[in-house]
């Protein structure tokens, strides 16, 4: 059996986001029955050259939103990257799995040797066949800020594990 582009795009990237999600709302969680200003994790960092933790969400939506639309040749909706609370972060995630839904899988199958080409940092692009793409670059880059905010939010105390990385909800819900 061959896995699909469509199989390893969309259900990867929906799963990721889901349990990014979750992964807030134990934080929020935690924030409010500790009287921590959630601004305070939202924006805390694990070290002082790296982004803080909305950065790191917003980031992790945009190399969904923004990779399935370069893979799919159909324009990525604009995010004003203004989050700063859990509640905002969560919506946002809610609005990239909203784009997830409407692109149909046709527009990502076949597209394995289909160049690719995308920003790296402010002045320079890359180019990659749409597989190599999709696996060696867009979903790395979820799973590196899905990651680190899950680290940063573990830092901070919240008790959050491995299984509420994997899981989701899903994690919480036997």
């Amino acid at each position: 059996m061959q896995i699909s582009m469509s199989a390893t795009a969309l259900g990867t990237s929906r799963h990721v986001l889901a349990s990014l999600d979750h992964i807030l709302a134990l934080g929020a969680a935690h924030a409010a029955a500790r009287k921590i200003d959630p601004l305070v994790l939202t924006g805390d960092r694990l070290a002082p050259d790296m982004f803080p933790l909305r950065r790191q969400v917003q980031i992790a939506c945009d190399a969904v939103k923004n990779g399935l639309a370069r893979i799919a040749g159909v324009e990525a909706p604009k995010f004003a990257d203004d989050e700063t609370s859990f509640d905002e972060l969560r919506a946002r995630i809610r609005k990239t799995l909203a784009f997830v839904d409407t692109i149909p899988a046709g527009r990502l199958d076949g597209t394995e040797d289909r160049e690719i080409v995308f920003p790296v940092g402010r002045d320079a692009t890359r180019s990659m066949p749409g597989l190599d793409y999709l696996t060696r670059w867009m979903l790395p880059n979820l799973f590196f800020h899905v990651t680190t905010a899950y680290n940063i939010l573990r830092h901070d105390g919240v008790e959050v594990g491995k299984a509420d990385y994997l899981l989701g909800a899903a994690a919480r819900a036997g």
